[in-house]
C-alpha cells in the first residue's frame, strides 16, 4: 500500500489543472464577466475569433449543436482559455494573418492534430503546438475534449528567443507542429501555477508586473519544450555558428545603443559592407542589423524608465535616448513590453 504521502502526490497529479480559470489559487470560485456557456455557434465562433483568430469548424455530426465553455484570461499579450465545443469538431483555415501561435492543452478528451507525417493524437496531460502564421494545420477533437489553450502572437516568441538566447530562430522552428509536456510534466505544473495565479476569485486580473512575469515564463519554457521536441538547440545553435563580424557588431549595436551608430559604420568598423553585415544578421540572428539596434534602444530606454531617479520625467529620458516622436516610441515600446512607458515609470515609483 503506498504512504500517505505518495497516495497525496498521486491524487494531486490527476487532478492538476482540473479547475484552471475556475477556481483561484485558494479554491474558490473565479467569477468570470459574460457568458461562460453557450450552445450557438455565432456566439462560440465570435469568442474563438477573438482569442484565437478566424479559423473554419466544423462539427463532425451533421446539424450537431455546441454546448460550449469558454473562458479566457490574459497574461500580458498571452491569452489563456479554457474551452471546450461540447461536441466532435474539424478545424482548419486558420488565419496567417492573425500572426499566432497556439498551445493547445487537452485537460480531458482528445484532439487530433495534422503534422508533417499525418497526424498525431493528444490526450489529458498532453500538449500541442503550431505557429499558424508559419505554416497550414488541421485538427480534430472528440465529443469531450477540454483545452486549456494558450495564443501568443509569433512577434512575442521571436522577441522572447531574441532576449534570451540572442537570436530570432528561422522556420525550421516555427514551422515544425509537435507534441510536448505530458502527465506529470514541468510544462502543465508551469500552466497550473499560471492559471491560479492569474485571476482572483472576484473577477479581477492581478497586476501588470504580475502578468509581465507569467508572460515571460510561459514563452520562454515554450520556446525550451518546442525546440526540444522539435530536435533543435537553442542554447548552441544559431547564436554559437554566426561568423565573428556578427558578433563584433552586436557588441558595437548593444554597446553604442543610445548613440544609434548607423549600420555602414559598424560595417566598416568589423571589415564588411553593409550588405554583408546585413545578411549575415538575416541569416543567423533573423533580424536585420537595424532591428537588433532598435530592440536594444528599447532595452535601454527601459532599465533607464525603471531605475532612473523618479524627477525625471519619460519625455526627458526618451529624449535623452534620442527619440523624438513620443507616439510611435509608445507604440513601439508598448509591442514589445505589452505596456506603455508611464505605466513602466509609474510602477517603479510604486
Amino acid at each position: 500500500m503506498l504512504p500517505s504521502a505518495l497516495i497525496e502526490i498521486a491524487r494531486r497529479s490527476g487532478i492538476l489543472l482540473e479547475d484552471a480559470l475556475v477556481r483561484d489559487a485558494e479554491g474558490r470560485r473565479i467569477h468570470h464577466g459574460g457568458a461562460t456557456r453557450s450552445m450557438d455557434w455565432d456566439e462560440v465562433e465570435a469568442f474563438c475569433q477573438t482569442v484565437y483568430m478566424p479559423y473554419r469548424v466544423r462539427p463532425l455530426v451533421r446539424h450537431a449543436h455546441p454546448d460550449a465553455t469558454m473562458i479566457s484570461a490574459r497574461a500580458g499579450r498571452v491569452t489563456m482559455t479554457r474551452f471546450s465545443y461540447g461536441t466532435g469538431i474539424h478545424l482548419d483555415r486558420f488565419d496567417p494573418e492573425a500572426g499566432n501561435i497556439l498551445v493547445l492543452n487537452t485537460l480531458k478528451g482528445a484532439l487530433d492534430h495534422q503534422t508533417d507525417g499525418g497526424s498525431i493524437p493528444t490526450g489529458a496531460g498532453e500538449s500541442f503546438v503550431v505557429d499558424c502564421s508559419r505554416t497550414d494545420y488541421w485538427l480534430e477533437g472528440d465529443p469531450d475534449h477540454m483545452q486549456l489553450n494558450l495564443t501568443i502572437p509569433h512577434q512575442v516568441m521571436a522577441d522572447t528567443a531574441e532576449r534570451w538566447y540572442g537570436f530570432v530562430p528561422d522556420d525550421d522552428l516555427w514551422t515544425r507542429r509537435v507534441k510536448f509536456g505530458g502527465p506529470g510534466s514541468a510544462w502543465l505544473s508551469l500552466l497550473d501555477y499560471a492559471a491560479r495565479t492569474l485571476v482572483r476569485a472576484d473577477g479581477g486580473s492581478h497586476e501588470t508586473a504580475m502578468a509581465r512575469h507569467i508572460e515571460e515564463i510561459l514563452c520562454v519554457e515554450l520556446l525550451r519544450q518546442w525546440a526540444g521536441a522539435a530536435g533543435l538547440s537553442l542554447e548552441t545553435g544559431a547564436r554559437c555558428a554566426a561568423p565573428g563580424y556578427v558578433r563584433r557588431a552586436e557588441e558595437i549595436l548593444t554597446a553604442e545603443a543610445r548613440e544609434a551608430p548607423s549600420i555602414g559604420d559598424v560595417a566598416a568598423r568589423v571589415g564588411v559592407t553593409a550588405r554583408t553585415l546585413s545578411g549575415g544578421f538575416r541569416k543567423f540572428r533573423g533580424l536585420s542589423p537595424r532591428g537588433f539596434l532598435a530592440a536594444r534602444r528599447l532595452e535601454g530606454f527601459r532599465q533607464d524608465l525603471e531605475t532612473l531617479p523618479e524627477e525625471m520625467t519619460v519625455t526627458a529620458i526618451a529624449s535623452a535616448w534620442g527619440f523624438s516622436n513620443f507616439g510611435a516610441l509608445a507604440g513601439r515600446y508598448r509591442t514589445r513590453f505589452g505596456e506603455t512607458p508611464s505605466r513602466t515609470r509609474s510602477s517603479k515609483r510604486g
